[in-house]
């Protein structure tokens, strides 16, 4: 079965039983292993975690982070996978029963897929979510030799990745934490020269969680990450305009204030790691910017 070439991963932190609760529904509803990566949770989610490990047949591992990683804790989730394929979900998330075997025909289909990105589907209101329209309309179009759009950017909650080519790309950056991580992650597997596409016929559930940072912190992080992945990949034009937007909003509030302060103390691991795009890659960017 092909569903069987695919893992899931899911990062979570303090969220035990919305965790559970995703879970139990993937060993429900598919056959795929599960990796479950905890980013230094202070309520039960470890314990939560070994008890429906326990009862798996096998398909349930608990990778435990002694710091909380944000986003990196994906790729511990991917080290620890032995699939060729990896669905990604967060603890608010969830994938259709069918959609492991289709992804992973898909992969086998096309063998310069790096990525997929699903059609998202928001609970409980059962409404497609805004940013699928973006990728099933992309200004990059669709080439006859792949299975959907081109693409530049993903949820994480709703991709599925070729590990050879994660692994590849370095996987997500532990320069961004979380919040807008994903950016950084498609420009690295384009320019590597691995395909990203769009994908109708692939689903996944998304029922944002009541556990979340406030409006402005998350803002505010998005806009940090921005800043860090125009800094690390984009010409300078784009960084001074970056680093503008980042100031500018410092005097907002003091989430974002703090956001500006992190993204600057961050500057000298940015130039060590700073790779501009090539150029045919900035040209796919520029043309998404002006869709």
């Amino acid at each position: 079965m092909k569903a069987s070439d695919m893992s899931f991963v899911i990062a979570s932190r303090n969220r035990a039983t919305e965790l559970a609760t995703v879970v139990a529904r993937l060993l429900d509803t598919t056959v795929c292993p599960i990796v479950v990566v905890d980013n230094a949770s202070e309520d039960h989610s470890v314990a939560v975690m070994r008890g429906l490990a326990a009862r798996s047949a096998n398909r349930l591992q608990v990778v435990e982070l002694d710091a909380n990683r944000g986003a990196v804790g994906r790729n511990a989730g991917v080290a620890a996978c032995t699939t060729p394929y990896v669905a990604f979900c967060d603890d608010d998330s969830w994938w259709t029963p069918e959609s492991p075997a289709i992804g992973a025909e898909l992969f086998d289909e096309y063998p310069s897929l790096g990525l997929l990105a699903a059609r998202t589907i928001v609970w409980p209101q059962r409404r497609e979510d805004p940013f699928t329209a973006l990728l099933a309309n992309s200004a990059l179009g669709r080439r006859d030799d792949l299975p959907g759009p081109s693409i530049l950017g993903f949820m994480s909650c709703a991709a599925m990745v070729r590990v050879r080519a994660f692994r590849q790309a370095g996987g997500f950056s532990d320069i961004l934490h979380f919040r807008g991580e994903e950016q950084l992650l498609a420009f690295d597997l384009a320019a590597l020269g691995w395909d990203l596409c769009y994908s109708s016929a692939l689903t996944a559930i998304h029922q944002p969680s009541e556990t979340r940072a406030t409006t402005a912190a998350q803002d505010a992080r998005v806009l940090r990450n921005d800043a860090l992945t125009t800094w690390l990949r984009r010409p300078l034009p784009q960084c001074l305009r970056a680093t503008t937007d980042l100031l500018r909003s410092a005097v907002k509030d003091r989430e974002h204030a703090r956001a500006a302060a992190e993204a600057i103390g961050k500057l000298p691991a940015v130039l060590q790691q700073r790779r501009p795009l090539p150029p045919n890659l900035e040209e796919a960017v520029a043309k998404l910017e002006s869709q």
